[in-house]
């Protein structure tokens, strides 16, 4: 099942190519991190996936410039950056805009609003992605505000600018 969102996304160009693998690599040492720290302080994240731990999944900001790979497998835990044109087969796929996939990640937002109001994509294996909801929800406290804490005050301040930017973003929506 599919629903697309309603987001313009204009075809990668050789540029956007250049500077898509570019931010990957850039970005890449900060996703292992917070990977690795997240998965050491939620294990109990993986029992929740059950059989899908083993799933990848695509993560699609799509005004970044590069989506995200994700197989949550405590064995060969995969959290990395990747050009939208280099991405791997993956068994389930969510795409939508940044900040709204933060919120989703914080449970504050609703996903099955998000998805009927096409503001969500979600494509492949639907289970997997209900059961990475799920097991997201049932973590304490924000993953955002954890992430951030990784990175000190500065992470910190990112991410509460972020925040405003989305808050503001979405007033502007709800006035058109």
């Amino acid at each position: 099942m599919s629903i697309h969102a309603d987001v313009n996304t204009r075809p990668p160009g050789p540029g956007r190519t250049a500077a898509a693998r570019l931010a990957c690599v850039l970005i890449q040492p900060f996703l292992s991190r917070v990977v690795h720290r997240t998965a050491a302080r939620h294990p109990s994240l993986f029992a929740r996936l059950g059989p899908h731990q083993t799933t990848d999944f695509l993560i699609d900001p799509v005004e970044l410039p590069f989506a995200l790979h994700l197989r949550p497998d405590p064995e060969a835990l995969v959290f990395r950056a990747v050009p939208r044109d280099a991405a791997p087969h993956t068994g389930a796929a969510i795409r939508g805009r940044f900040l709204l996939l933060l919120e989703l990640v914080d449970a504050e937002q609703d996903g099955d609003a998000a998805f009927f109001s096409r503001d969500l994509e979600v494509s492949g294996d639907t289970e997997a992605v209900v059961r990475l909801r799920n097991a997201l929800d049932d973590i304490d406290g924000s993953l955002a505000e954890e992430t951030a804490a990784m990175f000190g005050a500065p992470g910190r301040a990112m991410l509460a600018r972020l925040r405003r930017a989305y808050l503001n973003d979405t007033k502007g929506q709800e006035c058109i």
